[in-house]
């Protein structure tokens, strides 16, 4: 995942994307659309490309580039749950022409590279059920578990 992410792996999107296909195949199957979380456009040419827009493009579903990052945000990686949330709160936005009606009564399937608290995910499904989708559900080709020390 790491070399995905960060080191331009861009190749490794069709096998993950294909696992993730797979292992989500009930999910999709009822999904009417999956749409990327997007990244800053300094971001994506930071890292070349949108992560989790290359897993979307193949997991057999409409694709559709609904939502924008209206602000940079700085890294989550080394931030805890709770400033994770506010580091993302009011990021995204309906990009322009996906007004209500065009999502409005949709079973969307967002599609994120990683997810560790869902901060990213929640705020790009409440932008999205605020447009009137019917159901906004998530899939991710991985996700951060922390061990507790006992």
């Amino acid at each position: 995942m790491h070399a995905f992410k960060y080191g331009g792996c861009r190749s490794l999107s069709r096998g993950l994307g294909a696992r993730l296909r797979e292992s989500a195949a009930d999910l999709l199957a009822a999904a009417d659309v999956v749409i990327p979380v997007p990244l800053h456009r300094s971001r994506r040419r930071t890292r070349g490309f949108n992560q989790a827009r290359e897993l979307a493009a193949w997991l057999g579903v409409p694709m559709v580039d609904a939502l924008r990052r209206i602000r940079a945000t700085p890294s989550q990686t080394d931030l805890p749950a709770a400033a994770r949330h506010r580091n993302v709160r009011n990021a995204f936005a309906l990009r322009r022409g996906h007004a209500r009606r065009k999502l409005e009564g949709l079973r969307i399937v967002l599609v994120d590279d990683v997810s560790t608290t869902g901060a990213t995910i929640e705020a790009c499904a409440r932008v999205l059920r605020a447009a009137g989708a019917a159901d906004v559900s998530a899939v991710t080709a991985a996700r951060v578990v922390s061990q507790r020390p006992e």
